[in-house]
């Protein structure tokens, strides 16, 4: 069986290492929501941070801080993710250095003085997280007639985080 915590540990651990999202303002509509790069430092549970642009239309709809809305699925389809929380300008110095790697660069044409570089500070407040750990089992399951429900009913979970 896995409980709350387990599925809230491979949430973080996915996107540490996957860290592509679906990102929006809450504000907005779903086909608004645009694909961006969420850094974890170390292995803390959040903030997420995102380097982006002031002139991207997400950035121009905010006011300094908003409700956000997170879709997240793992490169290995095993877990997904519907979030919800804070996103909010964040154009600290020392984060930016901390955070800052040739990846990110790359993006910059003026290096970390950029005047379009835009940081955002992403806190998950809640999390509606699904685990799809046994599909392969699963089908084999239904082909020989059992209920497959059964092995699913523990791989979701509705998470609050403390941000």
């Amino acid at each position: 069986m896995t409980d709350k915590s387990e599925i809230a540990k491979k949430f973080w651990k996915n996107l540490k290492s996957d860290r592509t999202i679906m990102l929006g303002l809450a504000k907005q509509s779903a086909e608004e929501m645009q694909p961006m790069t969420a850094i974890l430092e170390d292995d803390e549970e959040g903030p997420a941070w995102i380097f982006t642009a002031k002139d991207v239309d997400m950035v121009q709809a905010m006011a300094d801080s908003e409700d956000a809305l997170v879709q997240f699925v793992a490169k290995s389809h095993d877990v997904f993710a519907s979030c919800g929380g804070k996103l909010t300008k964040w154009n600290d110095r020392e984060m930016i250095d901390k955070l800052w790697s040739p990846f990110v660069a790359a993006w910059y044409e003026e290096g970390k003085d950029d005047p379009k570089l835009q940081l955002l500070r992403l806190d998950i407040s809640h999390a509606h997280i699904w685990l799809n750990e046994n599909s392969v089992f699963a089908g084999i399951k239904m082909l020989f007639g059992d209920d497959p429900k059964e092995d699913f009913k523990d791989k979701v979970a509705e998470v609050d985080f403390q941000t």
